[in-house]
């Protein structure tokens, strides 16, 4: 049961009419405002207001400090629980050699073990632009090499002076 970070709570709530819901879950049904308000400091409770746009709002009795903490809570599993994926970016020339490509290789398998998306970069200086199948052929081996460890997500694709591709990790089995 998601609320808005700034929810309502006891005089706050400025609807008439409300759907009541006790501390235990029951419906109390829909009374006055001032009729609520009886009811939860009757309990020693707070009445908070978990669906504003329902109508009538939906209000609970329950303890307003243990609701807010409990919230607070939430977000932060859901923060801890969340990857941040990122793009690396691999960049060689037409002209690399096969060493080079071999290193440049292992740093794109080594981000895709990590679970980083991958931006294979080929940039051409000067009249190298005119062989551009050069470069398309690099990032063939590219995806060949990578194989069943990742997945294209881009083909390659012409922008200016550079051809690049985006590679993302392979789903895990």
């Amino acid at each position: 049961m998601s609320s808005p970070p700034h929810a309502r709570c006891n005089l706050q709530i400025r609807a008439r009419e409300l759907r009541v819901i006790g501390e235990d879950g029951e419906q109390l049904g829909i009374l006055s405002r001032d009729d609520a308000l009886r009811a939860a400091q009757e309990k020693g409770l707070d009445l908070v207001e978990v669906a504003p746009n329902a109508e009538p709002p939906v209000c609970r009795i329950m303890d307003f400090g243990k609701y807010k903490y409990q919230q607070q809570k939430k977000q932060q599993e859901a923060r801890k629980r969340q990857s941040i994926i990122q793009v690396k970016e691999i960049k060689v020339r037409p002209k690399t050699d096969e060493h080079d490509f071999q290193t440049k290789l292992k740093h794109v398998l080594r981000f895709l073990e990590e679970g980083d998306r991958v931006k294979v970069t080929v940039f051409f200086r000067g009249r190298e632009i005119v062989h551009k199948d050069r470069g398309l052929s690099i990032l063939q081996k590219f995806v060949a090499s990578i194989g069943e460890r990742g997945k294209l997500d881009q083909e390659p694709q012409a922008e200016g002076r550079t051809l690049f591709m985006l590679v993302s990790p392979a789903a895990k089995k």
